[in-house]
């Protein structure tokens, strides 16, 4: 028989340990897993988890850097929950059998992204049969390329293309190599710094096409609806630290891809981020009819066989209320 003290001792012990499991479950339940890229626009997700905002609102993110063509596998095996990637890429993955529902929007390209070429191409007619260094079918170049093309009367048959990630792309392209290269920021800015090697012949500013939001997979979003809001305010609570801390946000978020505060401000320059009511606009419209236009393109580039069965299902606007 236990005495009282034992009793009580034993029944702290059995009430700390079944709060420690509590503990442990709602840990569990915050854990995040997200993919995504160096892409300057992600960074404001770097900022959140270096500066403790995350950790703040209750959240366990794990950050994994997954090349865009790959985050759809990564999405579908259960090894992340959540990615940042392009709106019309969302559609493709959707389109292919891999659920995802966006719930924030990130950024806005404006001159972010664009296509490098030799100083002799005065426009896109130019660049008929000429080769081009671009990531793969179902990432951002891919389809920015096929959009700029497609409004210039081209398409993707008119050109060769050699798969390169867009940092390597850049550099070969500097380097001598391939006619044309599509990339984005940082790595732009390689070209733009070596005049000698080329110019940049558009960008978004010409095409807006680029715009990034974050999804999740929607049977993780379901089960854990408080989990994503919490990613989705300390999305929103990383844009006020930008405008409060500048120098500080710019040194955390360079850090990430290795580059100084100073460059990082000079390749966000490039990009607007969306607070929540560029957020609230977006969902409000611009979203379902930016992914009704790139359908045609995707369809068109081969990235997908036949467009999404419900466009409306691939959203959810109740996180940016």
């Amino acid at each position: 028989m236990l005495k009282p003290f034992q009793t009580t001792a034993s029944l702290l012990a059995a009430g700390l340990c079944a709060a420690g499991m509590a503990a442990s479950a709602d840990a569990q339940e915050s854990k995040i897993t997200l993919g995504m890229s160096g892409w300057t626009g992600f960074a404001p997700l770097s900022l959140a988890d270096k500066a403790g905002i995350f950790k703040k609102n209750g959240l366990d993110v794990e950050i994994k850097m997954i090349p865009q063509k790959d985050r759809h596998l990564a999405l579908a095996s259960g090894a992340i929950q959540c990615a940042a990637t392009t709106v019309e890429t969302h559609v493709a993955w959707n389109a292919n059998g891999v659920p995802i529902v966006q719930i924030f929007q990130m950024d806005k390209s404006y001159g972010a992204d664009g296509i490098a070429v030799r100083n002799d191409v005065k426009s896109f007619a130019d660049l008929k049969g000429k080769t081009i260094g671009v990531s793969a079918p179902g990432t951002a170049p891919f389809f920015g390329l096929a959009w700029m093309l497609s409004k210039n009367g081209m398409s993707l048959k008119d050109v060769k293309t050699v798969s390169l990630e867009p940092q390597p792309a850049a550099q070969a392209f500097v380097a001598g190599q391939n006619d044309a290269a599509m990339t984005y920021e940082p790595y732009l800015s390689t070209v733009r710094a070596n005049p000698q090697a080329g110019k940049i012949l558009a960008t978004t500013l010409d095409y807006p096409m680029v715009m990034d939001t974050v999804g999740c997979a929607p049977t993780w979003l379901k089960a854990n609806a408080k989990a994503a809001q919490a990613l989705t305010n300390s999305y929103f609570e990383a844009l006020e630290m930008i405008k409060s801390d500048p120098a500080k946000a710019n040194d955390l978020m360079g850090s990430a891809v290795k580059q100084s505060g100073e460059q990082f401000a000079k390749s966000s320059a490039y990009l607007r981020w969306q607070d929540k009511a560029a957020n609230q606009k977006f969902f409000a419209g611009e979203l379902t009819q930016f992914m009704k236009e790139s359908v045609p393109i995707l369809l068109e580039a081969g990235v997908i066989r036949k467009a999404p069965d419900d466009l409306a299902a691939t959203f959810d606007a109740s996180f940016i209320k």
